[in-house]
């Protein structure tokens, strides 16, 4: 299958790309912003992966992602790419320009690819979307993080949307909400805080992205009839 994965080099993404890039039957496309290297690595390690340069804040660089997105022949797109902060400030220190900002700069993105995606896979009748949501987070968000936890509720109606619009043409949109991970983007988290939610953890141990990147390969290969799923990932802190 044809796979593209947005901010696919590094951390979950790296993880993502890398996870599917084991089945030699699938090619596997993926966007970086400022992990270059770690984008060579991976293009060195499976010859099956193409790095795609897309900085989602970069305006001619998105055009030409869209563009170029007919020519992969899609048959599964995997949003995971955020070009932001997870720790801001409080909500109430928080300049209003922020939010706007980063809704610029990642869900417009988000969007415009997806739109492109489902265009070429109403025409083959067929194709998933699989979305990576709110780190588990959103009903104890926490302190500073509320553009991002925002950024990523907004996204979770719209995969929604996604699959009830699709479902007739065999295209399925699912998503997934990991707890807290050590990446790149949680690295400005307080040391204490993450030696804290180790300790209170069940399994006294925190997620790890492979983890995260099994159950991504679940959904890639999962049958159409799972549509509109969210899959949470937090050894039971909460239950819906």
């Amino acid at each position: 299958m044809n796979i593209l994965i947005t901010g696919g080099a590094s951390g979950l993404g790296g993880a993502i790309t890398r996870k599917l890039a084991e089945d030699a039957r699938h090619k596997v496309y993926f966007t970086y912003s400022k992990s270059k290297a770690e984008a060579e690595k991976i293009a060195t390690d499976f010859s099956n992966t193409v790095p795609v340069k897309c900085d989602f804040g970069d305006a001619n660089e998105l055009s030409s992602l869209i563009e170029n997105i007919a020519s992969f022949d899609l048959d599964i797109l995997i949003n995971n790419a955020y070009n932001g902060d997870f720790i801001k400030t409080h909500f109430h220190k928080t300049p209003s320009e922020d939010f706007l900002n980063d809704f610029r700069d990642n869900i417009i993105p988000t969007i415009e690819i997806t739109q492109k995606a489902i265009n070429g896979f109403r025409k083959k009748r067929m194709g998933k979307i699989i979305t990576i949501l709110t780190s588990g987070l959103s009903e104890n968000p926490p302190i500073g993080a509320s553009v991002y936890i925002a950024n990523k509720a907004y996204l979770e109606k719209l995969t929604k949307v996604w699959a009830t619009e699709n479902a007739a043409f065999h295209i399925s949109s699912n998503s997934i909400s990991p707890s807290f991970m050590q990446t790149n983007l949680t690295s400005k988290v307080d040391e204490r805080v993450v030696e804290q939610l180790r300790e209170k953890h069940p399994l006294k141990q925190l997620l790890s992205v492979e983890e995260v990147a099994n159950t991504v390969a679940f959904f890639v290969d999962a049958t159409p009839q799972i549509n509109g799923v969210d899959i949470t990932i937090n050894a039971a802190t909460s239950i819906k």
